[in-house]
């Protein structure tokens, strides 16, 4: 978009100037100038899964058990020492005592190693390899300095420290550096944005004149006025009054529902009205603070008959960790059921390898019996590593358990779920996705609470017809509400449920992180309550709730 700005308005100068994300210029840097930090100038760029695939491999090499620290995890903290540019050396100088640490230190400096021998870097090493450059060979700096003598940041308020550091070294000879950004709206620090940049910005440059874009077009005055009242409560901002020409507006309207079912009710209820007023399902959104929170929604959509379409997730019932899930539930009413085996027989990780399962499926082909029962055969096989076969006498444990619980049905569920250890891996990652993960898993737990209280344990499985009914008809099914696999059975057949209309149009659902940018005639926000709004890992933290 910047770049065909630029040309309409300079034609073909236009082309000469860089207008590109920090990782691509600094990719384009790097292939000039690469040589000097001992890369070529077709190096590889990793991915994350490239990355994952490697730090596997280092993990494996170190002895580092994917049981006690996640390769997911240990590239987060490496992810954010990179973003503050702190090097392998520095950070294990600085884990100190602390085990955790020590074990990402050594993992760090053997993964940077292996980049270096690939001849590749990861998408961190972009930038900061930039930097090392910069500072390393000033020739080169200075050639990048008279290159770009005006230089213009834009979302300045996402920016990391490493990010910082290129802009100063590019604008310290000219200082003429322009950044356009709202400290107001910073909100990716958890994905190392520091809001400091910004707000430090005039003491890096005081000579700086500051324009203040005060003016608002996309909302309207009462809109405006809510969101100024809230974010003035903030200590640490730019004091800013946002204003708007376009009036005042329909006011804010507040339902104070008695739970989320009530919720999800009221807002289906309020899609309607508008729906019936004209506006159409685009132009509408619903829109909360953790994925958790869709499946309540989503459900009351369902029930309502509102298309709907989820942005940036899946659908509940469809993503990955409920799938697990639903798996081991399965397998435990269907030992049979070969394909939720093998979605489950290594999740979480036990060390199962791909050849091992192929073993079993060719074992079960030959010998006519279900993936389960040809894993039993595989726990005595003398030509599988001991420390895998009982990795599979394990996983077939927990299914053998699963069949002997009986009771209140939610207890059955949690301790299927406990004794598969999903929730715990996932408490190991200690990621952020990895605790939405964990979220979700709780609200399942909700699902089965409420099939349980709309389906009464006590009926029995088939109704008979009643008197005035055909009596040749066949008997009703009834669920019972502390059958596992009429549970399954109710599950399936909500989820199956389609829901997208004839003309395409649809309700769209989000996280309010996916939404910055985006417009909507008619915006519902769900849950705004306390340990949701602001959510419970930022209520202890002062800045976090800010």
């Amino acid at each position: 978009e910047l770049k065909e700005r630029l040309c309409s308005m300079l034609g073909e100068d236009g082309n000469d100037i860089w207008a590109s994300t920090f990782h691509s210029s600094c990719a384009r840097i790097l292939r000039r100038d690469g040589d000097r930090l001992g890369y070529t100038s077709h190096f590889t760029i990793y991915d994350s899964d490239d990355s994952k695939r490697l730090m596997k491999e280092v993990m494996r090499e170190l002895d580092i058990s994917e049981k006690s620290l996640s390769p997911k995890a240990v590239l987060g903290e490496i992810s954010r020492a990179k973003d503050e540019l702190t090097s392998p050396e520095e950070f294990e100088s600085g884990a100190g005592d602390d085990f955790r640490l020590k074990l990402v230190a050594r993992a760090y400096r053997l993964y940077q190693r292996r980049l270096e021998d690939s001849d590749a870097m990861d998408f961190d090493d972009l930038i900061v390899n930039t930097v090392r450059l910069f500072q390393k060979c000033p020739e080169v700096l200075e050639y990048y300095q008279d290159r770009f003598r005006y230089i213009m940041v834009d979302e300045y308020q996402d920016t990391n420290r490493a990010q910082y550091a290129i802009t100063q070294l590019l604008a310290a000879k000219r200082r003429n550096i322009m950044v356009v950004g709202d400290d107001d709206q910073s909100i990716y620090s958890w994905r190392g944005a520091d809001l400091r940049n910004i707000l430090e910005f005039e003491s890096d440059y005081p000579e700086a004149k500051v324009v203040k874009l005060e003016q608002n077009y996309r909302s309207v005055g009462n809109i405006l006025a809510a969101a100024n009242a809230v974010i003035a409560n903030n200590q640490h901002r730019k004091e800013k009054r946002l204003f708007t020409d376009s009036g005042d507006g329909e006011k804010i309207s507040v339902y104070l529902a008695t739970d989320e079912r009530d919720e999800g009710r009221w807002i289906a209820g309020e899609i309607d009205r508008r729906r019936s007023e004209g506006t159409s399902y685009n132009n509408m959104a619903v829109f909360y603070r953790t994925n958790a929170q869709s499946r309540m929604l989503e459900d009351m959509l369902l029930r309502a008959g509102v298309p709907y379409r989820i942005v940036g997730g899946t659908r509940f019932f469809d993503r990955a960790e409920i799938r697990d899930v639903m798996a081991y539930l399965t397998l435990v009413v269907n030992p049979a059921d070969d394909i939720a085996a093998k979605r489950v027989v290594n999740v979480p990780r036990r060390g199962i390898g791909k050849t091992t399962i192929e073993r079993i499926d060719q074992y079960g082909r030959e010998m006519n019996m279900p993936f389960l029962t040809a894993a039993e055969l595989a726990v005595v096989d003398p030509d599988i590593r001991a420390s895998t076969r009982n990795a599979v006498g394990e996983f077939i444990q927990v299914i053998k358990d699963g069949a002997t619980y009986g009771g209140d049905l939610r207890k059955v569920v949690e301790m299927i779920i406990d004794k598969a250890g999903l929730i715990r891996a996932l408490q190991d990652e200690g990621t952020d996705e990895a605790r939405g993960r964990v979220e979700n898993i709780q609200e399942f737990l909700g699902v089965v609470d409420e099939f349980v209280q709309t389906h009464d344990a006590e009926e029995s499985d088939f109704a008979a017809p009643t008197v005035g009914e055909d009596e040749s008809a066949e008997p009703v099914r009834v669920l019972r509400g502390d059958s596992l696999a009429d549970f399954i059975e109710w599950v399936r057949l909500r989820t199956d449920l389609d829901t997208v209309t004839e003309d395409g149009q649809a309700v769209t659902l989000m996280t309010v992180h996916s939404s910055k940018g985006l417009e909507f005639d008619c915006v519902w926000v769900a849950g705004m309550e306390e340990t949701l709004f602001p959510h419970m890992n930022s209520v202890g933290d002062a800045a976090a709730v800010e």
